[in-house]
Order: structure tokens, then C-alpha cells, then sequence
């Protein structure tokens, strides 16, 4: 039996693992278009644009301990049923990710690294829009630990179904 105030001996303490550790070595736009298709139409927009933003998340391993993840947005304005113009942007980061255990490596590269991508695509998004004679496109914050799980979701049911629908038993999966 030990004191409360002393480790039994063989124990290791927390302070003798590596602290987990993200850092950005690099961050670029790997591609950007703006379609300004609003520009050649004569008949000035009326009232607010409906603005649609799609967000999708690429990651993937580029060496030992590194990996690239971008993140891909596309912003649509549409008034009176015209497009106004179409932003996309695929904006990339290097991370070197060390000490994250194995069980957590995919949701740091989907989560944690697009947050800290976010606030550099967000200012590009609003930069080329308001350079392309709009007001700026300011992006929310978005909730990419929400995203994760829902694709993990939407994965989860995917798998259930197609095992499933390979059984014949006729089975599905419920959200």
C-alpha cells in the first residue's frame, strides 16, 4: 500500500509522455477561381443574395509524421434566381503531427488542422470577393468537430446498409 502523495513503484507518471504536438510548417491556396457572372448581367441585383457555402475536407499522410489537409469551400450568391458569382477555393496545410495516439490521428487531421486553417481561407474568400465588386463574403466559424461526426454518421450508416443489403436481411440502420 502506497501514500496518497507517493507512486507505487514501477509507475510511470504523466509527465514522462511526449505532450501531443500540431504545428503548421506551411499553408497556400492550391487553387482559387472566381466566376463573376453577375458583372455582364445589366439589370442591377435587387434585395440580399441567397449565399450557399459548401465545405468538404480532404487529409492525407505526405511522409512520417506529416500530412496535407485542405479545405475545399464553394460560395454561391444567387438573386432573383441569377447567379451574382461563384468563389471556390481549395486551401492547403502542411502539419507535422506528433505524439497522437494512433486512435486519435484522424480526428486531429479533420478537426483541429482545418480549424486552424479556417481564419487564412476565410480572409481569401473575402478578399477575392470584395476585389470582384461585392461585399466581402465573411464566412462563420464552422463546427468542424459537427462535420466529422456526421460524416462519421453518414459512413457508419453507409456500412450498415451496404452489409446489410450484401446479407439479404433485409436490415437498416437507424440515425
Amino acid at each position: 500500500m502506497t501514500d496518497e502523495g507517493t507512486a507505487a513503484p514501477g509507475a510511470t507518471g504523466a509527465e514522462d509522455k511526449p505532450l501531443p504536438e500540431i504545428k503548421m510548417l506551411a499553408h497556400f491556396i492550391r487553387d482559387l477561381s472566381f466566376e463573376n457572372a453577375g458583372a455582364a448581367d445589366p439589370t442591377p441585383a435587387t434585395g440580399a443574395p441567397e449565399i450557399t457555402v459548401v465545405v468538404n475536407l480532404e487529409g492525407n499522410a505526405i511522409g512520417d509524421e506529416r500530412y496535407q489537409v485542405a479545405i475545399k469551400l464553394k460560395g454561391t450568391a444567387k438573386s432573383a434566381e441569377k447567379t451574382r458569382f461563384i468563389v471556390e477555393l481549395d486551401y492547403v496545410g502542411i502539419f507535422t503531427i506528433q505524439n497522437v495516439p494512433q486512435t486519435h490521428l484522424h480526428p486531429v487531421i479533420f478537426i483541429e488542422c482545418p480549424r486552424q486553417l479556417l481564419p487564412f481561407a476565410r480572409r481569401v474568400v473575402a478578399d477575392v470577393t470584395r476585389d470582384g465588386g461585392y461585399p466581402p463574403l465573411m464566412l462563420d466559424n464552422i463546427d468542424f468537430s459537427g462535420l466529422y461526426r456526421q460524416k462519421l454518421a453518414e459512413l457508419q450508416n453507409k456500412q450498415a446498409n451496404g452489409d446489410a443489403q450484401a446479407t439479404g436481411n433485409g436490415e437498416t440502420a437507424q440515425a
